[in-house]
């Protein structure tokens, strides 16, 4: 006799609304997806690179940045926590009361050792799928960030900087962060 196949449980936006608020969670393709506090060095380029974003987008009136924990609503099986994300001004109207309903513009995610299968591929198709324009993979322990742009619905590496060059965004034109002082 055949065995039948264990049907795994699919959660949902309602599910994800009843996890504890001590704790973090994403909700990736329906999976309900515990998130460990970031270590200091972590917090460190979160901060670090979040300031100079958002001095960036406040001085030239671009929208607005906000940093983790913050829910990005994609559908009612996608609800993540990006590190850092960029909002345009012709997009604010995504942004609600209590949380973002729809695709940033851009994402930064900051590698740590739990969460790199999840940035660097679950996250990645989740973001390519819904839409981001620009995707930045952050690997602290090699001082590294790399930039992945939207074409034709998917993500193209744009480039990799390392610690002792000057990133460049091709979304965000003008915007040059020393990498030097963010590792």
């Amino acid at each position: 006799m055949a065995r039948a196949a264990v049907e795994k449980k699919k959660y949902t936006y309602e599910d994800y609304l009843e996890t504890p608020e001590d704790k973090r969670y994403e909700l990736i393709e329906g999976e309900l997806l515990m998130t460990p506090s970031p270590v200091t060095l972590h917090q460190r380029i979160s901060g670090k690179l979040g300031f100079e974003l958002t001095r960036f987008v406040v001085e030239n009136d671009l929208g607005e940045v906000f940093d983790a924990p913050y829910d990005v609503y994609l559908d009612d099986e996608n609800v993540v926590q990006p590190d850092i994300l960029f909002i345009s001004r012709e997009r604010l109207d995504i942004i609600s009361e209590k949380n973002v309903q729809g695709a940033p513009d851009l994402i930064i995610e900051i590698i740590s050792e739990n969460s790199a299968y999840r940035d660097m591929v679950q996250k990645r198709r989740l973001y390519e799928k819904f839409g981001v324009k620009e995707y930045w993979i952050v690997i602290p322990k090699e001082g590294l960030v790399e930039i992945y742009t939207l074409k034709d619905n998917l993500f193209q590496p744009y480039k990799a900087f390392h610690k002792d060059t000057v990133l460049e965004s091709p979304y965000l034109k003008d915007l040059k962060i020393p990498l030097q002082g963010i590792f």
